[in-house]
C-alpha cells in the first residue's frame, strides 16, 4: 500500500496571474515540503494543470468565468517556479475543466494499492473540491485528505464552506 499526493493547479495564473489572489502564494512552501515528504517515504506524487486553449471564451467555463487563464503555451499555464523542479518528471493530468477524468481513471486503476490520497493546491472551492470528490469516488476505500493549510481560495468564506462540505463527504480535513 502506498499514499498519493495530488497537487492541483499550482500554476502561475492562479498565484500571480490572471486569476491570482492574495494568499495563493503562501501555500507554496508547505506544498514543497509535502512533496519532499512523500518522495522520501517512497509514495507517489502527481499533479494537475488547468489547461485551456485560445477558444476558452467560447467554452462553458469561459462563458461563466470570462477571464482567460491557463491557456496552453502561455506563461500563466506553467507551474509556479518554486514547485516546477519538484514536480518535474511526475505524472501530470491536463484538465479542461475543474475535475480530471484521467486522474479518476488513474486512481481507480490503482485503488487496491492506495492507502490514502492527499489533495492540495488551488483553488480550494473549485478544483481542489472537484478533484477530492473524484478521488473519493475513484478509490472509495482510500482515505482522502485535504490539509486546510495547503489550499486556499480568493474568498475565505467559500474556503471554510468547502472544508465543511469535504468533512460531510468523509474527507479528512486537517
Amino acid at each position: 500500500m502506498y499514499r498519493i499526493l495530488v497537487v492541483v493547479d499550482m500554476q502561475k495564473d492562479f498565484i500571480d496571474g490572471a486569476l491570482g489572489f492574495e494568499g495563493a502564494g503562501r501555500i507554496i512552501p508547505g506544498i514543497a515540503e509535502k512533496i519532499r515528504e512523500y518522495e522520501e517515504a517512497g509514495d507517489a506524487v502527481v499533479y494537475t494543470l488547468d489547461t485551456h486553449f485560445e477558444n476558452y471564451m467560447e467554452t462553458q467555463e469561459g462563458k461563466n468565468l470570462p477571464v482567460p487563464h491557463c491557456i496552453k503555451g502561455t506563461e500563466g499555464h506553467g507551474l509556479c517556479d518554486e514547485l516546477k523542479p519538484l514536480l518535474s518528471g511526475k505524472k501530470v493530468f491536463e484538465k479542461p475543466c475543474f475535475g480530471s477524468i484521467e486522474l479518476a481513471e488513474y486512481l481507480k486503476e490503482n485503488a487496491a494499492d492506495i492507502s490514502s490520497i492527499e489533495v492540495c493546491g488551488l483553488v480550494s472551492n473549485i478544483c481542489v473540491l472537484s478533484n477530492a470528490v473524484i478521488a473519493k469516488a475513484a478509490a472509495p476505500e482510500a482515505e482522502v485528505i485535504v490539509d486546510s493549510a495547503l489550499t486556499a481560495s480568493f474568498a475565505p468564506d467559500l474556503h471554510q464552506a468547502t472544508l465543511d462540505v469535504l468533512k460531510g463527504i468523509q474527507v479528512t480535513v486537517l
